[in-house]
């Protein structure tokens, strides 16, 4: 009797931790169903420059104001006190080196002392490294009598010498002057300094300070490790330049390609129309240099593997801003612009663009296939304009795919107009924005599952999500923002046969010298750091897949059952099966996924992105605590059973045999 008792103890006390213990989710991955093709070009980058991310950043120049062109010709330059000698910097554009930017500074040493010297403070400071190699260039011009020598130094914070090299040899022309030298420390926030010894009064312009390491190791090229972390997410493609500034606030500021292409120093700067656009983050030395113009925004993109995909000024400034509209019969010369552009990156080197090209260094033909036409622009003044490009872009170049937009919003008015309006003509995707709180994208992920599967395709050109933010730059890349934006992109994936690009928005910030927050790589004039959100990016686009397949819980996809959000999908070409899986639970879920018929190796492994506080961030100052970890997972024959850890954004690879 007490033996059937301890026995029916014992089973009754398994019977409660088996009652305990969580269940399983079950996803059925039916890997042997492939559904819609999934284009190379899913998951790209969009570039703007707002955040320094050009001048100050990508563009590798460390002389902020070299040609003198900015509101106030002297922004970014110091006279040195006296001790260092007398003189006076006198702005002036009488018989300049280039008329097209024809401000420079004429320097005028005292008899008396005969030396003088100025500083450039650079894009908040200028990143020098330790040993490496530093190029100066200097056009100048000597005046009637004068004998000056020059020294270029670069000073630490603390003003100590870090690099130095002299510069003689002037003339009475323009000439242009080159000199390299190493840095012996290395400075976050280093200043140049030129000092002029002799008697008489010297011309300066284009003075010029670049890092001898860049990208491509290409000569006055651009930074590297910022580059270098826009090649790792592998982008299908390359949106640029913008944004807001192709439309700028005024037509007059607004982006126009054509002189951001030649010669460096014959580009015509502009102001930058974010540099007074946010109230509270005003930066009025933000100008634009175009040294990374049309030409180098085709290379890079080549460089990394991303079709080139340029947007045109459709004839309208900001709406937001002056909102200045070309008249429909004065619009020929925007149109112009834009065969004018396909003529650059796609024409023979026999044409007057293609010939530019090829003497820019570039013969071959970039093989340009999208364009996109305005940035946000809605309403009737959108359309009527969009309607003029496309019906003379369709009948010259029908091999290029155009891409509209549906206005700023996600919803709404403008919204619907613009996609019933664009119904009625031909573009190839319509470019969807927004910028949402968090748990819109949560709540979004169904957001494709009912568009029309024949109809117009999206461009998801815009998005990211506004969370909560501190005094810290990067808190806004908080890793609850992220994870949702992962859900969000699961709904994406799962509709590939309606999305055929996304890009998250924007792509760079200096932590000095921001406007907009938040963005997807933070750096500062040394380091660089990708976010939460970068990393979530990455996961998807270098995992992107050759077709979808369904991920299903009893038998429907998951976009938020129990708080979990799946997508899957198969790249024939590799042999790899990919499973996204987003827990935006507090507690771990153990996932049991049921394969389909596929000659599987029996290797796989995960990849887990995760942090607990949801608003834990990566910085620059203390790295990137939220990075992805690999693991590996064990295979039961068509079976894989893993933990989906809580707050996680997870990537199952399984390998299969392709033949």
């Amino acid at each position: 009797m007490r033996k059937i008792l301890s026995c029916m103890l014992m089973m009754f006390a398994l019977t409660l931790l088996t009652g305990t213990a969580q269940e399983s989710l079950r996803i059925v991955v039916q890997a042997d169903k492939p559904g819609a093709e999934i284009q190379p070009t899913m998951w790209g980058v969009f570039f703007e420059d707002i955040n320094f991310a050009a001048d100050g950043g990508v563009y590798a120049e460390l002389v902020k104001n070299r040609s003198f062109e900015f509101e106030f010709p002297l922004s970014g330059w110091r006279q040195l006190s006296r001790q260092n000698g007398t003189g006076r910097i006198v702005p002036g554009f009488y018989y300049p080196y280039n008329p097209g930017n024809p401000h420079h500074v004429s320097i005028f040493l005292d008899p008396a002392v005969e030396s003088f010297g100025i500083t450039n403070e650079g894009f908040r400071g200028m990143g020098i490294r330790k040993d490496a190699q530093y190029n100066f260039s200097v056009k100048a011009r000597l005046h009637e009598s004068s004998d000056i020598k020059m020294k270029v130094e670069l000073l630490s914070a603390s003003g100590q010498i870090i690099g130095t090299a002299v510069i003689s040899g002037f003339t009475a022309d323009w000439t242009n002057h080159k000199v390299s030298f190493a840095a012996s420390d290395t400075e976050l926030k280093a200043l140049l300094r030129i000092t002029l010894e002799g008697k008489g009064a010297i011309d300066l312009d284009m003075i010029s300070l670049f890092p001898a390491d860049t990208w491509k190791e290409r000569e006055n090229g651009l930074r590297k490790d910022l580059v270098q972390m826009i090649a790792d997410l592998k982008p299908g493609f390359l949106r640029f330049p913008g944004g807001c500034i192709v439309e700028g606030r005024t037509l007059e500021n607004r982006y126009q390609w054509k002189t951001t292409v030649g010669p460096v120093e014959d580009r015509k700067l502009i102001m930058n129309r974010w540099n007074l656009e946010i109230r509270n983050r005003q930066t009025p030395d933000y100008f634009q240099s175009f040294g990374l113009g049309f030409y180098e925004y085709f290379l890079l993109a080549e460089d990394i593997g991303a079709e080139p995909l340029p947007i045109v000024n459709c004839g309208m400034s900001c709406q937001y801003n002056a909102a200045e509209v070309v008249p429909l019969e004065e619009l020929d010369s925007y149109i112009q612009d834009a065969l004018d552009l396909i003529e650059f990156a796609n024409g023979e080197t026999s044409t007057r663009w293609g010939g530019l090209r090829a003497e820019m260094g570039h013969p071959e033909k970039f093989n340009l296939k999208y364009l996109g036409v305005g940035n946000e622009q809605w309403d009737e003044q959108y359309i009527e304009r969009y309607r003029e490009f496309e019906k003379v872009l369709k009948d010259k170049h029908p091999e290029i795919k155009i891409i509209s937009g549906s206005g700023p919003s996600a919803a709404g008015r403008m919204f619907e107009y613009g996609w019933t309006e664009l119904r009625k003509l031909s573009p190839d995707l319509i470019d969807e924005h927004y910028y949402m709180p968090p748990e819109w994208f949560l709540q979004n992920a169904t957001r494709y599952d009912n568009y029309d599967r024949n109809g117009i395709k999206v461009f998801a050109g815009e998005y990211a999500a506004h969370g909560k933010e501190d005094s810290n730059p990067e808190s806004r890349n908080s890793w609850w923002s992220a994870l949702c934006e992962a859900a969000f992109m699961t709904g994406l994936e799962r509709n590939a046969d309606v999305v055929h690009m996304a890009s998250y928005a924007p792509l760079l910030a200096h932590v000095d010298a921001w406007q907009w927050r938040p963005d997807l790589i933070w750096f500062d004039n040394l380091n660089v750091i990708g976010s939460p959100n970068y990393y979530v990016q990455k996961i998807f686009s270098n995992y992107n897949g050759t077709h979808i397949v369904p991920a299903l819980s009893e038998g429907k996809a998951l976009t938020g059952q129990d708080g979990i959000y799946a997508s899957a999908s198969l790249d024939r070409n590799k042999g790899k099966l990919y499973v996204k899986i987003v827990n935006s639970n507090e507690k771990p879920v153990p996932v049991q996924l049921d394969l389909g018929r596929l000659p599987y190796t029996g290797t796989a492994v995960q990849q887990i992105l995760k942090s607990q506080n949801k608003e834990d961030f990566n910085s620059v100052s203390k790295g990137e605590i939220i990075k992805p970890v690999t693991t590996p997972v064990k295979m039961n024959g068509r079976r894989v059973d893993a933990t989906m850890e809580q707050l996680s954004v997870n990537l199952i690879i399984i390998d299969f045999k392709t033949r």
